[in-house]
C-alpha cells in the first residue's frame, strides 16, 4: 500500500507545467486583441472539448414515421359510439398535423383530413374540430373556396354550433356581411330554440346600424315556443331597446315579460330601469338628431325629471310587492329582498325630495318589513312520521300575517300534545 507521501511525489511528478513559448517576433500586430477576448475563446475551446457526442443517435426517416402513423389509423374502433372514436380521432389529426409542420406536406396533410372525414359515420355522429383543422389548413394556403366548401359540407352533413360560429367568424374577418347573414339565417332555421343564435344574429344588425331588422329579429325570438335561454334573449332585447333610447318600448317589454313571469328579478329590473335616465343614443353617421326630438328626451332623461321617473319606479315596487305577496305568499325571502330595494331607492331620492317626504318613505317601506323568528319543524319535511326529530329554521313573519299567528301557536300545541300522548301510550303499553 502506498504512503501519502508517496502518492503526493507521484502526482507531482505526473503534473508538469508546459514549457513556454518563445515569441520570435516582438513587433506589434495590427490588431490588437484583448484579454477579455483571450479568455472568452479560451472558454469555448474548453467547452467544445468538454462536449461528447452520443454514441448512438437515433434517427427515423419520414417514410417510417408515416409508415407507424398509417399502421396506427389502419385499426378502426369497436363500434360507432363516440367514445370509442375520441382518441382514434386524435391520430389523424396528429397526423395531419406531422404532414404539415413537420414533414413540410401540405398536401398529404390535406390528403389525411379527407381520409379521415370519409371514415367518420357523420349520420351518428361528427368531430367538428376535424372540420375545422381542414378548413384552418385551406385558409393558410389562401384557398378560401376550399375552405368555404369544407365548412358548407359540414353544415349540410352534420351541423353544430361550433361549425355555424365558427364559418360566420371567417365569413366577419373576411368582410362579407351577406354570406353572414346567410349563415345566420340557416343557424336560427336550424336552431330555432337557440338564444344565443338570435341574440347573435340580432346584435350583427344591431351594430350594422339596421335597428329595424334587429327588432324584427327579436320579435321572431321571443314568439318561439321553446327558447334554452329565454331570460337572456328577453333581457338582450330590453338591453338593445335601451341602447336605443325607447323607453315606451322597453316599459312594452317588460310589461310583456311580466305577463310570462313574475319572478323578483324582473320586478327588480323594472323598478331600476323607471328609476335611472336613459343613455343618449348616437345618431347614425351623416344625420343629425330632430331638435324637437332631442328636447324632449332631455326633458324625459334629465336631471329635472328625476322626481317623475321616481314616481314611475315607486309605482312598479308597490306592485310587485302586492304581486309577490298575493299571488307568491311563500315566497318570503324574495319578497324582503325586493322591500331592502325599495328603501333603498327612497334613501336615494333625498337629492331631489325633502328630507321630511323621504324619512315618511322610508318608514312606510319598513313598516312592511316582516320580523325574523325562529320556529320549528320535523327533519325529514312533509313525508315525516310522528317521530321525526324537530330542527329549528328562521321564518318571516310578515304584518300582514299578525292574524294567523294564534292559530299557527295552537297547531303547534296540539303537535306537542299529541306526540306526547303517542309517548304516553306507549310508555303504558
Amino acid at each position: 500500500m502506498a504512503s501519502i507521501g508517496s502518492i503526493g511525489r507521484s502526482d507531482a511528478s505526473e503534473q508538469r507545467l508546459p514549457k513556454t513559448v518563445k515569441v520570435k517576433n516582438k513587433q506589434p500586430s495590427d490588431r490588437q486583441i484583448t484579454a477579455e477576448q483571450i479568455l472568452r475563446e479560451a472558454k469555448e475551446i474548453q467547452l467544445e472539448d468538454d462536449f461528447k457526442a452520443p454514441k448512438t443517435i437515433i434517427t427515423a426517416t419520414l417514410a417510417s414515421v408515416r409508415d407507424v402513423y398509417e399502421r396506427a389509423v389502419a385499426n378502426l374502433p369497436p363500434g360507432n359510439e363516440k367514445r370509442y372514436w375520441r382518441r382514434y380521432v386524435w391520430l389523424w389529426i396528429k397526423y395531419a398535423v406531422w404532414e404539415e409542420l413537420s414533414a413540410g406536406d401540405a398536401e398529404r396533410a390535406r390528403e389525411v383530413y379527407r381520409a379521415c372525414l370519409k371514415l367518420i359515420p357523420h349520420a351518428s355522429f361528427t368531430f367538428a374540430k376535424v372540420w375545422l383543422l381542414a378548413a384552418k389548413l385551406e385558409v393558410r394556403a389562401r384557398r378560401l373556396d376550399s375552405a368555404r366548401r369544407i365548412l358548407g359540407t359540414a353544415i349540410g352533413l352534420a351541423p353544430k354550433h361550433k361549425l355555424f360560429r365558427s364559418y360566420i367568424e371567417l365569413e366577419m374577418q373576411l368582410g362579407n356581411i351577406d354570406r353572414c347573414r346567410a349563415l345566420y339565417e340557416k343557424y336560427v332555421e336550424w336552431a330555432p330554440s337557440s338564444a344565443t343564435a338570435w341574440l347573435k344574429f340580432a346584435e350583427l344588425e344591431s351594430q350594422l346600424g339596421e335597428a329595424a331588422r334587429a327588432r324584427a329579429l327579436f320579435e321572431l325570438a321571443v314568439s318561439q315556443p321553446l327558447l334554452d335561454m329565454p331570460e337572456a334573449l328577453w333581457k338582450g332585447y330590453i338591453d338593445f331597446e335601451i341602447e336605443q333610447g325607447e323607453r315606451e318600448r322597453v316599459r312594452i317589454l317588460y310589461e310583456r315579460l311580466l305577463d310570462r313571469t313574475k319572478h323578483v328579478k324582473v320586478w327588480l329590473s323594472y323598478a331600476r330601469f323607471e328609476a335611472e335616465p336613459l343613455p343618449t343614443p348616437e345618431p347614425p353617421e351623416g344625420e343629425e338628431e330632430d331638435e324637437e326630438a332631442a328636447a324632449a328626451r332631455a326633458e324625459e332623461e334629465g336631471p329635472e325629471a328625476a322626481a317623475g321617473r321616481a314616481v314611475r319606479a315607486r309605482s312598479v315596487y308597490e306592485r310587485a310587492f302586492r304581486s309577490l305577496r298575493e299571488g307568491q305568499p311563500d315566497a318570503k325571502e324574495e319578497a324582503v329582498m325586493l322591500l331592502e330595494a325599495w328603501r333603498e331607492f327612497e334613501q336615494g331620492c333625498a337629492a331631489f325630495r325633502p328630507a321630511g317626504d323621504v324619512a315618511a318613505a322610508v318608514a312606510a317601506v319598513e313598516a312592511k318589513l316582516p320580523r325574523r323568528i325562529k320556529r320549528k319543524r320535523p327533519a325529514g319535511g312533509a313525508a315525516a312520521g310522528p317521530d321525526a326529530p324537530l330542527e329549528e329554521y328562521y321564518d318571516y313573519a310578515f304584518p300582514d300575517e299578525a292574524g294567523g299567528a294564534p292559530n299557527l301557536k295552537l297547531l303547534e300545541a296540539a303537535l306537542r300534545w299529541k306526540r306526547q300522548r303517542m309517548g304516553g301510550e306507549e310508555g303504558g303499553g
